[in-house]
Formats: C-alpha cells, sequence, structure tokens
C-alpha cells in the first residue's frame, strides 16, 4: 500500500554520501520510504545496506546530502524522541537474562536490552504485550524464557518487541538468519501479516536472499559498491539483469505465486 508521493515520507535520502577512515562508502543515495509500504534491499556483501540501515534507524549521520526521518532532519532533531518511533529488529539481540517473552516484549517500551530497575508496565501495556505475543504466534508460551526459545521464536518475540511501542517505521536486518526453512516460513508469514494488522507501518528489510522477501514487499532497492542500482516497486527492480548487474554474477530471477527465487543463469 502507498500513501502516494503527496504525503511527506517515512524515509528519504538525498543525495547521501557516507566516508569512513577516508573510504567512500556510499555514493550520492536517493530515494524514498512512504508509510505503509514494504521496502527490501538488496546487494551482494559490502554494498551499503548495513550504513543505509543505520540512517533509517537514526543511528548514522551522511557524510554529505540529506536524511529526514518521519519529517525531521538527521542533525536537526532531538534523536532519542526520533528512535522512540523507529522499530528495530536485529535476530543478533545481545540478551543474555532468562526474561520471559512477555518481558522481552516490555522491554521495547523502554528501548532497554534488560528490564529497567523500578520500572513497573501498566496494566495497559501488559495487556498490549500478551495481545503482540498471541498475535505473532507465541500465545502459550509468553512465560517461556528468552534462553529455552528456539531462533524462530525469538525472531517474532523481538518483532513484537518492536512494535509495542507503535512505531511508524520497522526495521528488519536479516532477520531470517539461522533460521531453518520451517521456522523461516513461520516469521515470513509473521511479517506478511503485519500488512493487514499495521496497515499504515512502512518497513524495510535487509537480507542477501532472494528467497527470503516476504509476500507483501512492495518496494525494493538494489544496490552495488555504495550506489543505487535501481529503487521502484519491487517487480521494476527485482529483474534478471538487474540484479546481475548488482551482484556481478548471471542470476536468474523468478517470481511464482508470491515469492521470488535466483538461480545462475546458465547460458542457452
Amino acid at each position: 500500500m502507498s500513501a502516494g508521493a503527496a504525503t511527506t515520507p517515512v524515509v528519504e535520502l538525498n543525495q547521501v554520501t557516507f566516508r569512513r577512515d577516508g573510504r567512500e562508502i556510499l555514493d550520492a543515495v536517493s530515494f524514498s520510504i512512504h508509510a505503509g509500504e514494504h521496502w527490501v534491499m538488496l546487494g551482494p556483501n559490502g554494498a551499503g545496506k548495513s550504513t543505509i540501515l543505520g540512517f533509517c534507524g537514526a543511528q548514522t549521520f551522511p557524510t554529505t546530502g540529506t536524511v529526514d526521518l518521519l519529517g525531521h532532519r538527521l542533525g536537526r532533531v532531538e534523536l532519542q524522541a526520533l528512535r522512540r518511533e523507529i522499530g528495530h529488529v536485529n535476530p543478533r539481540h545481545p540478551l543474555q537474562s532468562p526474561l520471559t517473552i512477555t518481558e522481552v516484549v516490555l522491554t521495547g517500551l523502554t528501548g532497554s536490552i534488560e528490564l529497567m530497575m523500578r520500572w513497573q508496565p501498566s496494566e495497559a501495556e501488559l495487556v498490549k504485550a500478551r495481545e503482540l505475543v498471541d498475535l505473532l504466534g507465541l500465545g502459550g508460551k509468553s512465560e517461556h524464557r528468552w534462553t529455552n526459545l528456539s531462533q524462530g521464536e525469538r525472531g517474532r518475540a523481538l518483532i513484537a518487541r518492536a512494535l509495542i511501542s507503535e512505531p511508524k517505521l520497522l526495521l528488519l536486518d536479516e532477520p531470517s538468519t539461522g533460521l531453518d526453512v520451517a521456522a523461516r516460513e513461520q516469521l515470513l508469514e509473521t511479517i506478511d501479516l503485519l500488512d493487514s494488522t499495521h496497515p499504515g507501518l512502512a518497513s524495510v528489510l535487509v537480507t542477501h536472499h532472494l528467497e527470503e522477501i516476504p509476500e507483501t514487499t512492495s518496494h525494493a532497492v538494489l544496490l552495488s559498491h555504495g550506489a543505487v542500482v535501481a529503487a521502484g516497486p519491487v517487480t521494476e527492480v527485482l529483474r534478471t539483469e538487474l540484479v546481475t548487474q548488482a551482484f556481478e554474477h548471471p542470476i536468474s530471477v523468478e517470481h511464482a505465486n508470491g515469492r521470488w527465487s535466483a538461480r545462475t543463469l546458465r547460458p542457452s
């Protein structure tokens, strides 16, 4: 679902360049994301995906160019308030304590890894956490401990954690990392569900694999060597010739029954 060009973008990068230690990581990157759009960001290792995700999460600042998030320009906005409107799902979540699933979800309200000392959720916040746990397919497991969860259960708990603060933007950083095929499919079904349960939410998913793209993905940005190869509606971007260009390898792209796949393009 696109909110249309007349609305303020949720994310807007305009001629963004980023340099680190004298090396150019990104070169003149421009694209915009609107409410309700679901983007996938693809490209080989070192293409600049993590850096762009850092811009989207208000964690990284451009060397030149501008980044606007939720109508606010990075460098001219109070960051903590802005970050509270952005949900971030990272499968490498560094939690070590045996918190329950419900407690993990509640840490999304405080933006912390552990439960904050002397902080107590309200009854309404507890109800909301339990509703999200049920919504994301973890009903009956709300008191299971983080240390005993499967990687797939952790992924769904982290999505619930990101959603509890009602963000306008959801960032999914390689959410299928470490999942077997069944857990991956369950996670993708969960992500697809958000299109109907959170219709105004914009999202950006980073992956290396076309098979990990949710069916509800509406747009894509394809990166190579820190530059945009293509950005726009997913069916216009994920084409054999453009993916081949980005990955510098002959790749045949197929789209069937709502899902994407890729394999080496064999000469005819």
